[in-house]
């Protein structure tokens, strides 16, 4: 069986990256990591890596990109695909925008940008464990 995968998305490659970077760090081979540049390719892949027999079992998304902002991102993904777990990551999310992603999305929870790793780390573990 595969590995499950944990998928980032963000319009900011480094932040891609220091995502990629940290949850490898805390995680190890235990995931595959994906990352995505918008709401649009982040549904594509999660459609192409269902295709290939692949579980998705959490999302971490900024709120803030071009085209589709995070909350509409989050709770299309529910809508589609309830159990995967999501958590926005957000430098300018609106409150109104984190409630109606909390309610119409599920959200495990909200960070805030720039993040501390640990927290990332630990929002990341408590979510793990609801599996």
């Amino acid at each position: 069986m595969c590995k499950p995968v944990i998928l980032c998305v963000d319009d900011e490659k480094i932040v891609l990256q220091s995502l990629k970077t940290q949850l490898k760090s805390a995680f190890g081979d235990a995931y595959f990591y994906e990352v995505a540049e918008d709401g649009d390719e982040a549904i594509e892949l999660i459609n192409e890596l269902k295709d290939e027999g692949m579980k998705i079992i959490l999302l971490v998304s900024d709120w803030l990109m071009p085209g589709m902002k995070g909350d509409e991102f989050l709770i299309r993904v529910h809508q589609a695909f309830p159990n995967i777990i999501k958590i926005m990551l957000t430098g300018q999310a609106d409150e109104q925008a984190i409630a109606r992603a909390k309610e119409q999305a599920n959200i495990h929870s909200c960070l805030y940008k720039p993040w501390a790793e640990e927290e990332l780390i630990e929002t990341i573990q408590s979510a793990l464990a609801k599996l």
